[in-house]
């Protein structure tokens, strides 16, 4: 957050009934298009008459407060991108070459690339199968052998799934044994509860993404986030060039153009007002495709733990061929020949031919969530008649095959 001698305005960003949609008629329809809220241009406008374009002013600053607010964290920093989010932590954690870094096998490389290109070595986990998020379990046996050899983790990194949230609680509390600091990439899972607690809340930073597709978005950006102040004042540093107070450019280290720009924050500041309605909208969705087709054989959703409310930012379900008559990708190939977009759940990281190398520890319960599931139309604002004409397709072509 700013600090104690800044002066912030109040955020005063209207609260929509319910945000308007962004598609057109007879357009492609997308995975997780972006979402105005129909006031952006407005934002846009005002903070381009103040003169604030670059990463200063009050925009960021305001953008900070509201980010706050919505992960009921005390600290935040808005970056350049959710990876950027993501290296300012595994750097203020002390992540450096030859040090281990475990996450979850199930996820977008940008949970680990940035610690790999620190030198760090990545170790993967298998995921549980009712959360498809990191098995804490697992985590917990692995870590107590991990100390019997003497070669802990530097730190883990938990990673919210399709805005379904890991399980903080069981990972700290794992983790907490052996004083190994927790990561949370929660970049697809604002809006997403645990245990009554927004998603990542627990770890020792959260990280956010604010690209073109999340619920939330400015088209880029990210937050770091945390209860400790001290290091989110480091994280601001390091995010501006860690630049010393002093009339002249003064550096005792180096540090990244990783800062938010005032028009990136305007545009984020314009949406999340409506955070809660556009998750509502998403969880409305995923329950219209579980109840048109989750009766199908072949056919279940992801499956959302008694401690979640997941965000859904998307709706993934899995398809087993034998059942259903077809396979995963023979269902995606007949959806993108409508002009429909769907996407194969993450490919786990420990079968990615950049990590051929790296160690795992686990099952096949990630491996054969690739096998077998799909992501499909999840925009807060798809119409219902989006939403049907997506069912309608997957309903004929069980009654085909």
């Amino acid at each position: 957050m700013p600090s104690k001698t800044s002066v912030l305005p109040v955020s005063n960003s209207p609260v929509l009934a319910f945000p308007r949609t962004v598609y057109r008629p007879g357009s492609r329809l997308h995975l997780s298009p972006p979402h105005l809220a129909g006031f952006e241009l407005d934002m846009l406008r005002a903070s381009l008459e103040s003169g604030w374009l670059a990463p200063a002013g009050p925009e960021p600053a305001a953008f900070e407060l509201d980010v706050a607010r919505a992960m009921r964290l005390p600290h935040a920093l808005a970056t350049a991108s959710g990876t950027a989010a993501l290296h300012l932590g595994f750097r203020l954690l002390g992540v450096g070459p030859g040090d281990e870094v475990w996450a979850p096998s199930l996820t977008f490389i940008a949970t680990v690339a940035p610690a790999v290109q620190m030198g760090a070595i990545p170790r993967f986990l298998d995921v549980e199968p009712a959360s498809w998020t990191l098995d804490p379990q697992l985590l917990r046996e692995e870590l107590a052998f991990a100390a019997r050899r003497g070669r802990l983790p530097r730190c883990v990194v938990s990673a919210d799934l399709f805005g379904q949230p890991a399980d903080i609680a069981a990972i700290r509390a794992a983790c907490d044994e052996w004083g190994v600091p927790v990561l949370s990439d929660s970049a697809c899972a604002l809006g997403a509860l645990q245990h009554d607690l927004p998603a990542g809340h627990g770890a020792t930073f959260v990280a956010l993404s604010f690209n073109g597709n999340k619920i939330v978005t400015a088209g880029g950006g990210g937050a770091l986030l945390s209860e400790d102040g001290a290091m989110i004042a480091r994280a601001r540093n390091l995010a501006n060039q860690a630049k010393e107070p002093s009339a002249h450019y003064q550096h005792e280290v180096t540090g990244f153009n990783y800062a938010m720009s005032s028009l990136l924050a305007a545009v984020g500041r314009a949406q999340l007002p409506s955070l809660a309605e556009r998750v509502d909208r998403r969880r409305a969705i995923f329950a219209r495709y579980a109840k048109a087709l989750g009766h199908l054989p072949g056919l279940s959703f992801m499956p959302e733990p008694g401690w979640a409310r997941a965000s859904r930012w998307l709706t993934a379900m899995l398809i087993d061929p034998h059942c259903f008559g077809l396979d995963r990708e023979a269902v995606r190939r007949a959806l993108a020949d409508q002009g429909i977009e769907s996407r194969p759940v993450w490919k786990p990281l420990h079968l990615q031919p950049a990590f051929r190398d790296a160690p795992y520890a686990g099952g096949s319960v990630a491996a054969g969530l690739f096998e077998q599931g799909l992501c499909l139309p999840s925009g807060s604002g798809m119409s219902a008649n989006d939403q049907a004409r997506v069912i309608e397709i997957i309903r004929n072509l069980r009654r085909r095959s």
